[in-house]
């Protein structure tokens, strides 16, 4: 479509990406790994759960803000580091910074994606989150939090599913190599042949001492269970993000839906819970509120808006979300987010489509399914 402003749903969104993204950045953005199992669970997951609306009460507005990290959201969704962004749209970090800030949400600046963390630190507004990948040394690792403090960030994001880099099945397959396909701004000292061999430092001393080194409010994304949600509560982590990396590690692993209940059993009123993992529609994220989580967390879908339309884009992507919260809050029954509670959801079958990343989509999925044949 010309102008991605005046998208009424996400489907339209998606279908452009679509058209506009090489084959190769698509299979990236959107795949998983090996057999894309969890990928499909985390969708299967969520269609698993069904609601349970209340009927006759008074909704005239229903109010989807909330409140994180001290700060006000217009809805409880924020924007997940996702590297190499500018394969989706030149501005990469920069755009979703201006568009988090023109919405009224918040964006985790990915270390794996452009520009300079300075320049973004810069061009943000309000509260800022910079997320940290392992590609050195402790050294490295110190000096690169100095940068970040130094540029004024808020908090800090330290991914910790990546000790080993996943197989990603379709990047194999299309020969795509990010190293040689994007130039990373923020990667300074690193030794391209050596840039793994420092995960296996990943461990609960190493987070600690970085967050003993920077002094900044500290989260702690990949926890998926409940021994480790004890132990990220007993040392005092700020924020629990469950995730599996949108699907893209550990492959056969839980949807990331599946995984909230045992967590917020050990950390809800102690800690904030965020989470990722296949959320993409305003259903999706009432569902984890109301399991626990206090904000949701999207990367493919902050991908796809990008692609389609820069800034605009994934604006236009939050104000559908939005609007989609709200109507069905109203279909619920309620007037605020405080008023969700497990009583809402229903353990129940999902509908028989496939599970995918556009499942969610009955137009997009038939669109895709045209292309599949040739014929759209």
């Amino acid at each position: 479509m010309d102008d991605v402003t005046k998208a009424l749903t996400q489907q339209e969104i998606i279908v452009e990406a679509k058209k506009r993204m090489a084959p190769s950045a698509w299979d990236f953005l959107s795949g998983g790994g090996e057999s894309e199992t969890t990928l499909k669970r985390n969708r299967y997951s969520l269609d698993s759960i069904a609601f349970r609306p209340r009927v006759l009460v008074s909704v005239p507005d229903p109010d989807p803000s909330t409140t994180f990290m001290g700060q006000k959201l217009r809805i409880p969704v924020i924007c997940a580091p996702v590297g190499s962004l500018q394969l989706m749209d030149p501005g990469g970090n920069m755009s979703v910074v201006h568009a988090m800030d023109d919405f009224g949400s918040l964006a985790a600046i990915s270390i794996m994606s452009n520009p300079r963390l300075e320049e973004c630190a810069a061009e943000t507004k309000g509260y800022k989150i910079f997320q940290l990948y392992v590609r050195g040394d402790m050294d490295w690792v110190k000096r690169t939090l100095d940068r970040v403090v130094a540029a004024g960030f808020n908090s800090l994001v330290i991914t910790v599913d990546t000790a080993h880099y996943g197989r990603r099945e379709r990047d194999l397959y299309n020969r795509f190599l990010r190293r040689a396909a994007v130039a990373r701004a923020n990667l300074e000292n690193v030794d391209p042949d050596a840039e793994w061999k420092y995960r296996g430092a990943l461990t609960w001393e190493f987070v600690e001492a970085c967050k003993a080194h920077c002094g900044l409010p500290v989260m702690v994304k990949g926890i998926a269970t409940a021994e480790d949600a004890q132990i990220a509560v007993d040392q005092g982590i700020d924020v629990i993000w469950v995730s599996n990396h949108g699907g893209r590690q550990l492959d056969h692993g839980r949807g990331a839906i599946a995984c909230l209940p045992e967590v917020a059993a050990v950390a809800k009123g102690k800690v904030p819970i965020v989470i990722d993992g296949g959320f993409v529609r305003g259903t999706d994220v009432l569902k984890a509120l109301a399991l626990g989580a206090d904000v949701a967390a999207v990367g493919k879908l902050q991908g796809w808006a990008l692609a389609a339309g820069g800034e605009n884009g994934l604006r236009r992507a939050f104000e559908i979300l939005e609007t989609e919260m709200k109507v069905n809050m109203g279909l619920l029954g309620i007037n605020s987010l405080s008023e969700l509670t497990p009583e809402h959801l229903h353990l129940g079958a999902p509908v028989m489509n496939e599970p995918s990343i556009v499942s969610p989509f009955p137009v997009t999925t038939e669109a895709f399914s045209r292309w599949d044949r040739g014929t759209y």
